[in-house]
């Protein structure tokens, strides 16, 4: 049993002694010192994005499944909510800030436009010419410049370790995209180093959660079935051994126990890995000097865990009804943008209002206005311009 007394780790991130925020506000303004309530800096960065617009509308933005009609059927944010559930709990069991964690986890997807990847693929495409679309570089556009409640500056102004995390949760970035080049000389996130544990934590989350919640949502949309996944041995292995602890279950509920006993295998393996590859590790610092990834899967783990992703590329990702429904989803938000390039005046007038007069900062913004939409708000755009909704689109 895990013992409720954790001890911080010496390399876990400190709170009180984080990289500092962009935007430094007078007292009058309130920001530094300010205290609503009793919070570490990265609970409040934590707080800042939950309260945030755009975190919200990602309740109707796709995970795998398009506007999906079935109230079981996860979206980005049920996704995110399940990720940070993970990630909470491998941050605790080594010792991490539990706070940044939790906050890197929930903003992971904020840069992820209506129709997941299919409308990241129309906004790359309709930016060819203007430096391109990263969903990973918009969620950093989307918290430093986009989402600006606060009267005194732009963004959430987020902790330069929540914003670092960010910006390299999968490894140092080697070419930034433009948007994140441009954060980057801004606020520099030193992009050339490996970053903090809690974003290499949050990244592996991010892999256990939708490695195996994607089988559950495709499991009960018929898109997969029991004899494919089984075989998988390492899955075969698995719901031998649960079939064996519950000989009378149901089926559907043996099919929930398997996908639980994946998701604690993922992480026990994650944590004994971990440990041993932070084993002599004395701080933050070293972390990011390390050179190479220091939180993840074992070797075997990772080799598993490619051969489930290849798996489900092969069977649900690019299933002939899913990719049907995702060029649908695309033509959407291709159109869309041509819309909106073509006559600005479709746009609400706030939008409008700060459009710049020539490209490439004009397309965007347009870019920014759709990636902001929720699948159903784009649907609903769409609808209003050329009347008639999309279809095709709603699969389960």
């Amino acid at each position: 049993m895990t013992d409720p007394a954790i001890t911080r780790a010496p390399y876990a991130a400190d709170p009180f002694r984080h990289g500092g925020r962009e935007f430094v506000v007078s007292r009058d303004g309130a920001e530094p010192g300010e205290r609503r309530g009793p919070r570490s800096e990265f609970q409040r960065d934590r707080d800042r994005i939950v309260h945030s617009m755009s975190f919200r509308r990602l309740k109707s933005k796709t995970q795998v499944f398009i506007a999906p009609d079935g109230d079981h059927y996860r979206t980005r944010l049920t996704h995110s909510l399940e990720v940070a559930q993970i990630g909470r709990v491998l941050a605790r069991a080594l010792g991490l800030d539990e706070d940044l964690t939790e906050a890197l986890c929930l903003a992971h997807d904020l840069g992820h436009p209506p129709f997941g990847h299919a409308g990241e693929d129309a906004l790359s495409e309709a930016l060819s010419p203007y430096g391109g679309f990263c969903h990973n570089a918009h969620a950093l556009r989307t918290v430093m410049r986009l989402e600006s409640p606060y009267p005194a500056h732009d963004g959430l102004n987020l902790t330069w370790d929540l914003l670092e995390g960010l910006a390299k949760h999968n490894g140092p970035v080697a070419e930034a995209t433009w948007a994140l080049a441009e954060l980057d000389a801004a606020f520099p996130l030193a992009l050339d180093t490996w970053p903090s544990l809690e974003a290499q934590i949050a990244a592996v989350a991010d892999d256990i959660a939708y490695d195996n919640h994607d089988i559950d949502d495709g499991l009960r949309a018929g898109f997969l079935e029991l004899d494919q996944l089984l075989a998988l041995d390492f899955l075969a292995d698995q719901w031998r051994a649960v079939e064996r602890r519950f000989p009378h279950a149901p089926r559907d509920r043996l099919m929930r126990e398997l996908v639980r006993d994946q998701i604690g295998l993922m992480v026990n393996d994650v944590l004994a890995h971990t440990r041993a590859q932070t084993s002599g590790i004395g701080s933050v610092a070293e972390v990011r000097g390390a050179g190479r990834q220091l939180a993840g899967f074992s070797p075997a783990m990772a080799t598993q865990e490619r051969v489930l992703k290849d798996f489900m590329y092969r069977e649900l990702y690019y299933h002939p009804e899913q990719t049907a429904a995702a060029e649908r989803a695309r033509a959407v938000v291709a159109q869309l943008f041509a819309a909106y390039a073509d006559d600005a005046r479709l746009m609400p007038p706030e939008w409008q209002a700060r459009l710049p007069a020539a490209h490439p900062e004009r397309a965007r913004v347009i870019a920014d206005f759709i990636a902001g939409m929720s699948d159903r708000f784009a649907m609903q755009c769409f609808a209003q311009i050329f009347g008639e909704r999309p279809v095709g689109l709603i699969n389960v």
